[in-house]
């Protein structure tokens, strides 16, 4: 994510090295040799028959045989059932005729503890922050109790700050020093992940729970490693002297779930948090750590908790300082939502970097369980983690995330793909580590390293890899590519030199295997305006007015089988051209069909979709409306300002992140 002006420092740094074959390259032989995978699910109903769904239609002698799979039984293509809203640069949300969306959980809600109120002029305290819900609400996910659509905990993550709406008068700074450890106290609560029990009190209508599961984990929250990196040289801490301990989870972005229950928030543009001016390992350059100041200049207050973000070198011994602390960050984070007093585990055998979300094939029985994940930075890549257990709906459980094989993708010319072991006992690893000249000393190492061990495989660097999705009836994986300044190529294919727009990428598993060492892969959709797009990847077939977008991010393809995909464009996107404020837009998988469903507020990212298992309530979140305001210059006043009203008020209510809760008027289901 991390489009607008002031989010843009929160990128992860562009990489130096790029040795490897850029997509756009691979992208324009691919399209020049082959059709895209137009109506890959079309015959998905014909399956119902007895035929089967092809996944990549050859039209070449040289070209990979297509791959085939049957569709889920009683699995009909979904129809979008709703008229498209237009492009808007209203400071409200918009959504279609019969449909009513209301605000809901915004920033300081309070959820837990002695449940604090929400101060509108921005003097709660850290310790009532704690208490509250946190800022940028971000990836989410909604786990029903027993089974039901009106009663469940809303888990979702809060990325980051924007400090001139978090405090009364923006973060107080003096020569560089943060001079009022409570601020920094409340920033870093306004981190993590919130935990809430709601229920459904009428249609449309829903409310906390003051209940035990209410939660709130924040930068701060112990935490477990687990993994290959548990107890390694380089995680160890004056905190936890045998690395076996951290604090805190920070820049929470996408997110996932997994099929024991239990929540996944992904550490993205962590380093930042941090600064190094002794030297930097490249466990630490690789990813951007700073040198002369962190972020918010945390490290700038007394205080074991503070001092903790200044990673340098300072005594004999890493057991001494906080050389290592930020090799604690970087990695997918396994929440128990329904034991509070669980310990929030780091998985570090996902690998670290900067991750989007983390999610996972279907389920099959004795057979093992895929996660896939980006790394949201320019020309970094798109990996998968395949346990080494294997499924049993009756004992999973997250000790599975721990011994697995970590992969990378390559895509190649002719729309084949590989995934390439990221394994310190593989030989063909070993070998080109030995050839590139790069040496790790154990599998622990090769994870603190991702980055530097997909680079040394040569993996494909891809145009900021963000979202994933699975569909859940035909296994057809789709990740958005959500732009690239560095791209300079233009093409038939990719007509955009440098590519501010964006696309989307999809492929299947050889044998429809998602742990398969192989696959086929197409694009979805270039993203772009109604010249400079392309439905189904085609740029013969630009996107039409109820289309156009630009960065998609977000992703997320419903149980129905609609592809719900929101978009993170920059600040200069939004504030002219074609595509107004950031959107949500609804897609059906098998006919290149888009269609705008939902606009947010002023200056906000859509991000964060889920429905109830009935899928007649969506969640959906709106982060950091009005993020170019000041201290008394709010530049929106959503959601506390009464609707409706045709200008922002600069010195009224400041904005406020919030979730919407989205209902059909007549109670139908979403989308359909």
């Amino acid at each position: 994510m991390s489009n607008s002006p002031t989010k843009a420092y929160l990128d992860e740094p562009l990489r130096e090295d790029c040795p490897s074959p850029h997509f756009n390259e691979v992208l324009a032989v691919r399209m020049s040799r082959r059709q895209l995978m137009k109506g890959s699910m079309a015959a998905a109903t014909a399956t119902l028959f007895g035929t089967t769904l092809t996944a990549c239609v050859s039209d070449s002698d040289n070209d990979t045989p297509a791959v085939e799979t049957p569709a889920a039984p009683g699995f009909s293509e979904p129809k979008l059932g709703f008229q498209a809203v237009a492009v808007t640069r209203a400071d409200t949300t918009t959504v279609p005729a019969g449909y009513t969306a209301t605000p809901f959980l915004p920033l300081g809600t309070p959820i837990c503890g002695t449940y604090p109120e929400y101060k509108p002029d921005g003097t709660n305290t850290g310790a009532e922050q704690e208490q509250q819900m946190g800022m940028c609400h971000d990836g989410m996910h909604f786990f029903p109790i027993g089974g039901s659509s009106t009663h469940g905990l809303l888990v979702m993550n809060h990325e980051y700050i924007v400090q001139p709406v978090l405090h009364a008068n923006g973060a107080t700074t003096v020569g560089g020093i943060r001079t009022v450890p409570d601020e920094v106290r409340k920033e870093i609560a306004a981190h993590g992940v919130a935990v809430v029990e709601i229920r459904s009190t009428a249609h449309g209508q829903w409310e906390i729970v003051r209940g035990a599961y209410n939660r709130r984990i924040t930068g701060a929250t112990p935490m477990a490693i687990r993994g290959p990196v548990r107890g390694h040289e380089k995680v160890r801490t004056k905190y936890s002297p045998d690395g076996t301990r951290t604090r805190g989870t920070l820049n929470n972005c996408a997110h996932g779930y997994t099929p024991w229950n239990t929540y996944l928030t992904c550490e993205e543009n962590w380093a930042g948090y941090f600064v190094n001016k002794t030297g930097r390992p490249r466990e630490h350059s690789r990813y951007g750590v700073a040198t002369s100041s962190g972020r918010y200049r945390w490290e700038t207050v007394a205080g074991d908790e503070y001092e903790r973000f200044d990673v340098s070198v300072k005594a004999a011994s890493a057991s001494e300082d906080y050389r290592n602390e930020v090799n604690g960050f970087g990695w997918v984070v396994e929440i128990d939502p329904f034991d509070p007093d669980s310990t929030p585990i780091k998985r570090t055998a996902l690998g670290r970097f900067a991750h989007e979300g983390c999610v996972y094939a279907p389920v099959v029985e004795g057979r093992p369980v895929v996660f896939y994940m980006g790394d949201d930075s320019q020309n970094e890549y798109i990996y998968k983690f395949v346990t080494r257990a294997n499924y049993s709906a009756a004992t999973a459980n997250g000790s599975m995330l721990d011994d697995g094989t970590l992969y990378v993708a390559r895509f190649d010319a002719d729309g084949s793909g590989r995934w390439l072991a990221l394994d310190f006992n593989n030989a063909d690893f070993l070998a080109a580590c030995l050839a590139k000249g790069v040496s790790f000393s154990d599998q622990g190492d090769v994870l603190l390293n991702t980055r530097l061990a997909a680079a040394t495989v040569d993996a494909t660097p891809m145009d900021r890899p963000e979202w994933g999705a699975v569909h859940p009836h035909t296994g057809e994986v789709y990740f958005t590519l959500t732009n690239n300044s560095s791209r300079t190529v233009a093409d038939a294919a990719n007509p955009r030199a440098p590519n501010p727009y964006g696309h989307i990428v999809r492929w299947r598993e050889t044998g429809n295997d998602a742990a398969a060492l192989s696959f086929e892969w197409d694009i979805f959709v270039l993203s772009g305006t109604l010249t400079d797009s392309g439905k189904l990847g085609d740029a013969t077939q630009p996107l039409g007015e109820d289309a156009i977008h630009a960065s998609p991010d977000g992703l997320w393809i419903d149980p129905n089988g609609i592809l719900w995909i929101q978009t993170d464009m920059s600040g200069s996107q939004q504030g002219s051209g074609p595509f107004g404020e950031n959107q949500m837009l609804a897609a059906e998988p098998a006919t290149g069909e888009i269609r705008r469903f939902y606009v947010g507020p002023r200056e906000q990212e859509v991000t964060g979709v889920i429905t109830t298992p009935d899928g007649k309530t969506m969640f959906v979140n709106n982060q950091h409306p009005g993020d170019r305001s000041t201290p008394g210059n709010f530049t929106s006043n959503w959601p506390d300002r009464p609707q409706p009203y045709t200008t922002v008020d600069p010195s009224g209510p400041r904005p406020r992140c919030a979730t919407v809760i989205i209902t059909r008027n007549d109670g139908g289901v979403i989308g359909l």
